[in-house]
Formats: structure tokens, sequence, C-alpha cells
């Protein structure tokens, strides 16, 4: 591990990896990532893989037009196969509120020229025909949205920011950072595993002006450490995955009435969870019979075929909710060069191709990006909160 970086990114994610990708892709010499963990140990690795076009907001939107354009191209650029699979994104609005949230936000799509259409619940099932309609009052379907292999997505971004020269150091954590002032110049770091292998040595010091912060879940506990507090707050989201079953199902099946989801892998594995909000608070990554009962529930409720079919394993993750369930992104009034990209709630995976190339142009000192601004911390202090309907699990 160099002790000296242009920049240091905080947290070997999905999104902190595509940070330093492009930050080496744009020139930028010299880049360390430090991980408390294991690439894919976090939330990277976790999840189901969902990556959609379909928001409610127009950032949003055009942000992840251009993020499934790259999801496109990932694997011949990086050169590994994340079985990217463009089957579209289907959801279900099972009350009047909820059509007419799908209504504005289809409206808005088509502005973005999104060939996002809304279904009758007869046309839904002409494209899901195992679906039980009863008590569907609307659908939304656009075929562009897909799903990739999340872990193959991130070792790729590994790999590719590796041969760029990037330094990735998983197992260890950051337990403090160094100032001048209000100015950011180094980062200490100890080794934090594998298990049994922890340190106890002397944290290393990496000399560095600029941090950038995209450890997640753990995002708040990094900032406290140079007294920046940040709104997020972390929370258990489950998933599962099923045997495998001959291939039937082409699109993401989405219900915005209870946050239910559900895709089938390239594999067969119907791959799927469901919004919970009674889960205790904090950072907690295991398993419960309480999901497997509620997400059975709803998923037989919208396909009761898949009753019998069972389920292989179950794992968890951690969102990052902020309270107006839209990111962190861009620096903070507190500390000179202490960047930010957080609290994207399950959604940071699918947006951090673009992310990840924006926030890289900022820090290497290229153009600003309007829509930073609008993500900035202080918006929480000053009561400028935004909004963003189409949030699920």
């Amino acid at each position: 591990m160099r002790d000296n970086a242009d920049v240091v990114v905080v947290g070997a994610g999905i999104m902190g990896l595509s940070i330093a990708y492009h930050l080496a892709a744009s020139g930028v010499r010299h880049v360390t990532v430090v991980d408390k963990s294991y690439l894919c140990g976090g939330a990277s690795g976790r999840n189901g893989g969902g990556v959609r076009a379909q928001w409610s907001s127009e950032a949003n939107v055009r942000l992840m037009q251009e993020s499934i354009r790259m999801c496109r191209e990932f694997a011949s650029r990086m050169k590994i196969n994340v079985w990217f699979r463009q089957g579209g994104y289907l959801f279900l609005a099972r009350t009047p509120a909820i059509r007419a949230q799908l209504e504005k936000s289809v409206a808005l799509q088509n502005d973005c020229g999104l060939p996002t259409r809304m279904l009758s619940p007869a046309e839904a099932r002409r494209i899901v025909p195992e679906l039980d309609i009863s008590g569907v009052d609307a659908a939304s379907y656009n075929p562009d949205d897909g799903v990739v292999f999340p872990w193959p997505f991130v070792w790729g971004y590994a790999q590719a920011a590796q041969k760029l020269g990037v330094d990735v150091v998983p197992w260890h954590d950051v337990v403090g950072f160094e100032t001048e002032g209000a100015r950011m110049t180094g980062v200490r770091v100890r080794r934090s595993g594998p298990p049994g292998e922890q340190g106890d040595g002397p944290a290393a010091v990496i000399k560095t002006r600029q941090v950038v912060n995209a450890a997640g879940a753990w995002a708040p506990q990094v900032a406290r450490m140079v007294g920046v507090a940040l709104p997020n707050r972390p929370h258990r989201h489950e998933i599962c995955s099923t045997e495998p079953l001959k291939p039937w199902l082409k699109p993401l099946v989405a219900d915005l009435s209870d946050g239910l989801y559900f895709s089938q892998s390239t594999r067969g594995e119907i791959v799927g969870g469901i919004g919970n909000e009674y889960v205790a608070p904090g950072l907690d990554q295991g398993s419960s019979h309480a999901f497997l009962g509620k997400y059975a529930r709803s998923l037989v409720r919208a396909c009761p075929v898949l009753g019998s079919v069972k389920v292989l394993r179950q794992w968890a993750g951690c969102y990052d909710l902020t309270p107006d369930a839209n990111p962190i992104v861009g620096p903070v009034d507190e500390i000179e060069g202490f960047f930010q990209a957080h609290g994207f709630m399950g959604h940071g995976f699918m947006m951090a191709p673009v992310i990840g190339k924006l926030i890289a142009q900022v820090v290497a000192g290229g153009p600003e990006v309007p829509q930073f601004e609008r993500w900035n911390l202080r918006r929480f202090k000053e009561g400028k909160l935004l909004s963003e309907a189409m949030i699920i699990g």
C-alpha cells in the first residue's frame, strides 16, 4: 500500500471502485481504495442487480439512461461477463394513488425519450402470463431496463482500475484522518482482517489532500471521524434465491404496494426481496425467518405458480437511507478535499457507473455537475429536501 495518494477512496464497493477507475482513466496517477472487508462484502455483493431508468425525477432518469448504456458496454470494455440482460422492469400498481404516480412518472420518462408505457392489468399479464392480476389497477413497463450479475460487475471495476495503477486495498479499516485546519491531509488505516488475522499494530498514514467517502451504510462512521455529521442511517434489507427453473420470466417485476421485487437469473433462480420497515436499526447483515414469510406471501399473491418453489439461500445487506430518499454527493463545507458519494438507498449499484464517472470528473478538477449541487449535504440543514417516488425494496 502506497503511503502517498492523489486521492483516497474509502469503500471498495461498486461506487468506490467506479470512482477509482474513472479517476485513473482520466489521468489521475495515484489512487488508493481502502475497504474494511473483502470485495463484494458489503451491499454491492448482496443486491439483486437491477438496473432501471424508470424514475420519477428527470435527473435520475437522465443519469440512468447513461448508466444503462455503460452497463451495455461493460463486458466488452472490461473484458468480463456480467450477464447483463435487458428484460425490462414491470411495475405493478394496486391503488389509484400509485397508478396516478406511475402515470406521472411515465409521462416524464417519455419526455426523456424512454419507451416506457402504461399497461392495463390484462396487458401486464401478456408480458408475464403467470401473474395473478387480481387487485392490480395498472402497470408500467420499460423494456430497456435490466439486470446484471453483481459480483463480476464489482470485480470488473476492480480489475480494470488495478490495470490503470489503482491500489485496491481490502481488509484495511479507516481509523482516522489528518487535517491542517479545515484541509484534508491524510488518512489513517489499520489492517482489519480477514477474520482471525486482525491487525493490532500502529495505524499507517496515507498522505493525501483528497478523500472520497463511498462507504455506503458505513459512511456516517467515516465522516464522524473528521467532524462531519451525516443524516444517513443503515437499514437491513433481505433477499433470497430459489432453486433454478426453466427460463420463463423475462422482466423484473416490482409491486409498488409493498416493495416486492423478483426476477429470474440467467441460471434460472428466482431472485427477489421485499421492503420491511420493521427491522432493528443499525448495521446488521443477518437473515431472518420473518423475511421469508413476508416475501413468500407477497410473491405467491403476485405469482401463484411459485408457491411450491424451494428457497436455496437467503442473505442480507444494508441500504443506506437518507431522510429524503436522495443521495449525498460532492464536497462538504466543513472540510476541504472531503467528497461524499453515498445515501443511494438500495440503488447505488445501478447508478455507480455514471455517478463514478461524474464524481471522478469533479474530484479531478473538471467541470462541476449541476445535479451534485442538488444532492449536497447542506440541504438537510436548510430544509431543501428533495423527493423520489419510484423507490422499491
